[in-house]
């Protein structure tokens, strides 16, 4: 699959949809050669093992809890990701600490991994962004298009839209 980026989170828990906004904005205001894959990851958990395991490089979106201040860009490599297996009382509460375990085990997690995200304001039930994390979106964007440039994938230049000039003589079609 090459590179694949995954945004995280909830768009119904506030700044926990920073990584379904931040994808949603790298995937219409950038766009790069080679594309890497786009995925929607929002709560999917175990749902998502088979495009971690598929990829070779993953950046994984989302609102990352550090201590560091509200809006400040976090960026976790594949060393530092959280991984571990917890009991659940339930298939639903699989999350991406037990997806990046499993991935691990089987010996499938791509080396080259890193979440990159903010720390968020709040976490609490609405649909916008805290005031820092709206901040914030252009300096994470600009870290995740590093990380893509180090990988190979660089920025298209916008497509020019503007109608050619007239050849001299040529009629204005009035």
């Amino acid at each position: 699959m090459g590179t694949v980026v995954i945004g995280l989170g909830s768009p119904l828990m506030a700044d926990d949809g920073l990584g379904l906004v931040a994808l949603a904005t790298l995937r219409k205001g950038r766009a790069f050669e080679p594309e890497p894959e786009y995925v929607d990851g929002g709560t999917w958990g175990m749902n998502l093992l088979p495009i971690i395991e598929g990829a070779e490089r993953l950046i994984f979106l989302d609102a990352i809890r550090s201590g560091a201040s509200p809006g400040a860009v976090v960026e976790l490599d594949r060393e530092q990701l959280p991984r571990g297996l917890g009991i659940k009382l339930s298939p639903h509460q699989i999350d991406l600490q037990e997806v990046l375990a499993l991935a691990e085990l089987r010996g499938r997690l791509p080396q080259e991994s890193v979440a990159m995200g903010l720390e968020p304001e709040r976490v609490e039930l609405g649909c916008e962004l805290g005031p820092a994390v709206v901040r914030g979106l252009d300096a994470l964007l600009e870290r995740v298009e590093a990380r893509l440039n180090a990988w190979g994938h660089f920025r298209r230049p916008p497509e020019d839209t503007t109608a050619p000039p007239l050849e001299p003589g040529a009629s204005h079609g009035v």
